[in-house]
């Protein structure tokens, strides 16, 4: 397992991180698995004897059993690892059970910390954007709860680049703890971040984590044009996150190629290209038996070859979009020769 380091922070992560969303199975969750806690004790450990040292979950995963969960499996290693969770989904009925004001902040961090059973949460990320409670009051709450010992850093999750950037400047001008890192969902078959956000990741140095990266199975190789995948999958009852199916399967063309020649899942290949983009910090990977952990584990091993990077590249590549071309056009004798 390599490390790489957590945007500006001193903390290093593995570059594969564990996602606990298929933990519990409560309610609308048991659509993206059931484990159970045996199950969570027999991954997680699996995961940590691999190398991984970080570990991303959500309250409102299973109405908070996730959490539970993953707490219970990490036990006494939880100390070695870097843990982090989010706030603002739903997670209750009432009309404050959701979103990022103050109050549900405050009430959130106190529950999650009892559900993982830990006194600090290392990466605390509000989970989107609520265009209902002003940004200076979520930073406020998120520097207090840094500040009372509870956090350590803060992150981001699913915003558009202006709302990050809106939320750096308020935090530089309020002396607020920062946002360090952006969870996104990206994989070689959505690569919309590299529009805006990307360059705005670099200039900012943040740690870019990555979210969904096999696009809600449809990257794993059980989906091709000639089949719909499994009726028992993932996708078969919630078909998220939205791709374009005609251009994936073009994509999905290619990767199976690849793992055709190098003997591995197509699924390794999607994971492999995103672990060669620099820009990329760790990707959260999610699993319902060992056999799919130690397959996704194994994209650690520097799969692709330049030419490989360069085919994917070319049948993923986005369509030029202004301002982007008129920026690089404009900008063309600027470049060192």
């Amino acid at each position: 397992m390599k490390y790489r380091k957590l945007g500006r922070t001193g903390l290093f992560v593995s570059e594969l991180c564990f996602g606990s969303m298929t933990f519990g199975g409560r309610g609308f969750w048991s659509v993206i698995g059931t484990q159970a806690q045996e199950d969570a004790d027999r991954l997680v450990g699996h995961a940590l004897d691999a190398g991984v040292n970080f570990f991303d979950t959500a309250d409102t995963y299973s109405e908070g059993e996730s959490e539970r969960l993953l707490g219970q499996a990490l036990g006494t290693q939880r100390r070695h690892i870097v843990l982090a969770t989010k706030v603002h989904a739903r997670v209750g009925p009432g009309p404050n059970d959701v979103g990022l004001s103050r109050g549900h902040i405050m009430q959130s961090v106190d529950a999650s910390l009892q559900r993982l059973g830990t006194d600090y949460i290392d990466l605390y990320q509000i989970h989107g954007f609520d265009s209902l409670t002003p940004m200076d009051e979520t930073l406020r709450a998120m520097d207090d709860i840094v500040r009372s010992g509870k956090v350590r850093y803060i992150g981001c999750s699913n915003l558009a680049a202006w709302q990050i950037m809106k939320g750096i400047g308020i935090s530089e001008r309020r002396g607020f703890m920062r946002f360090e890192s952006l969870q996104a969902y990206y994989t070689v078959a959505g690569r919309d971040i590299e529009r805006e956000i990307v360059p705005l990741v670099n200039d900012q140095n943040l740690a870019l984590i990555i979210w969904s990266p096999l696009a809600g199975g449809l990257l794993s190789g059980k989906y091709t044009r000639d089949t719909s995948g499994p009726k028992t999958s993932r996708r078969a009852s919630f078909d998220f996150p939205p791709v374009n199916r005609e251009r994936a399967y073009d994509i999905i063309d290619v990767m199976g190629s690849i793992a055709d020649r190098k003997k591995v899942s197509v699924a390794r290949v999607a994971l492999s290209w995103l672990l060669a983009q620099p820009h990329v910090s760790s990707v959260i990977i999610g699993a319902k038996n060992i056999d799919q952990l130690e397959d996704n584990l194994g994209a650690t091993s520097n799969l692709l070859e330049e030419s490989d990077l360069k085919r994917l590249d070319a049948a993923s590549a986005l369509t030029p979009e202004y301002p982007a071309w008129m920026i690089e056009r404009q900008g063309a004798d600027r470049v060192p020769r």
